[in-house]
């Protein structure tokens, strides 16, 4: 039996989620299961339909796209995400990045662009498209070193900063004087990490810290 993705289409302009359920209504493999206009409105709507994969446009009102990614992740780590967007700069790409988008195009891509990064992206794996990827590849292979935020790009700068903390040996309760946070926030980033970087517990996570070169502050 073939399995169809189930998309959700998250887009302010009504004309763009039209033109979008077209392409993808055509699909024998597709089925668009909703659309959203706001962020507000397309985490809601995630969490009710359960989709496989949602096109979120980056600029929404209310809530943006890069923040109701990071809001759908948190309920569900398993959707796909791709970023539509009518940018091409750096910031978007790796702000979507960073708050967890699987998969990247531009709203002036072909249809069968935008059908691939779909069915990638849905069969897990992370697209970005050819505009994109050359981008990409351009920033990584310079020879300005990745900063850790480009190395865990599924962290936030916070996490990434107590990930560093903690590769130094740093407890919680020093994490949190330090930081100025309470140790049970400290906790739930923790918690955030240990999910994001898909590691068991605190010595896997020094592991991964310390070989992206993280931890080498003063202790």
């Amino acid at each position: 039996m073939e399995i169809i993705i189930r998309v959700l289409i998250a887009d302010d302009h009504g004309v763009v989620r039209e033109g979008l359920r077209a392409v993808l209504g055509s699909e024998p493999d597709m089925e668009v299961v909703g659309e959203a206009a706001t962020g507000k409105e397309v985490v809601e709507q995630a969490a009710e339909l359960e989709p496989d994969v949602i096109l979120m446009d980056i600029q929404m009102p209310d809530v943006n796209g890069i923040e109701a990614t990071r809001r759908v992740l948190e309920i569900d780590p398993d959707v796909g995400v791709v970023a539509l967007t009518m940018f091409e700069d750096d910031d978007s790409v790796f702000s979507a990045m960073r708050a967890g988008a699987r998969g990247y195009v531009l709203k002036g891509a072909p249809p069968t662009e935008i059908l691939k990064v779909v069915r990638a992206v849905a069969g897990g794996e992370a697209h970005f498209g050819p505009e994109i990827a050359r981008r990409l590849m351009r920033v990584f292979s310079g020879p300005k070193p990745a900063s850790p935020e480009d190395i865990f790009p599924e962290l936030s700068a916070r996490e990434v900063e107590i990930l560093d903390l903690i590769a130094q040996g740093h407890s919680n309760t020093k994490i949190a004087g330090r930081l100025f946070l309470s140790p049970k926030t400290v906790g739930n980033h923790i918690s955030h990490i240990f999910t994001k970087l898909q590691v068991a517990d605190r010595a896997h996570a020094i592991i991964r810290a310390r070989e992206a070169g993280l931890g080498r502050g003063d202790t």
